[in-house]
């Protein structure tokens, strides 16, 4: 049975912190950073990813760099809130590979996404995507000038 509600342990908090670091380490590199056996870091490892907690790695990429020069957070509200629609929205949602994020959240608007792409045209050609036959009540776009820092390792609580 998987404990999706273990308790994280000084031990489990430092494993985390070093492969928020960096995810490449080797399990024998990991080990060695925080001072435990091959053989008992690989359980930990396993026990944090059958509980949920570790849900495997990333390469992260610079989007500049990588062509795509543009970061829009689309804010969505919406006249319909049953599961169906909701249901079919997270369908067209997760279509469009651009969308990097997408949140329900509380407030004035119901849903925001992230979306990274080439271009305006490229941001214009998802909006299209995001909202055709969805009779959405409002889409607006923020669009990032400057990202400060993102993927930020998360605290964890102790």
């Amino acid at each position: 049975m998987i404990d999706r509600n273990m308790d994280i342990d000084e031990i489990d908090h430092r494993i985390l912190a070093a492969l928020q670091q960096d995810a490449s380490l080797s399990q024998r590199e990991l080990a060695e950073r925080i001072g435990l056996s091959q053989n008992a870091c690989w359980r930990r490892l396993q026990k944090l990813t059958e509980a949920g907690i570790l849900q495997g790695s990333r390469a992260v990429i610079d989007a500049a760099r990588a062509g795509l020069h543009l970061t829009v957070f689309v804010m969505i509200r919406t006249r319909h809130h049953d599961d169906a629609w909701a249901r079919r929205f997270r369908v067209r949602v997760e279509s469009i590979p651009e969308i990097t994020e997408f949140h329900r959240i509380g407030g004035e608007w119901d849903y925001m996404a992230k979306l990274v792409t080439t271009s305006m045209s490229g941001y214009d050609r998802c909006y299209k995507a995001l909202i055709e036959d969805m009779n959405l009540e409002r889409v607006t776009g923020v669009f990032s000038m400057e990202t400060i820092f993102e993927a930020r390792p998360l605290r964890l609580p102790r």
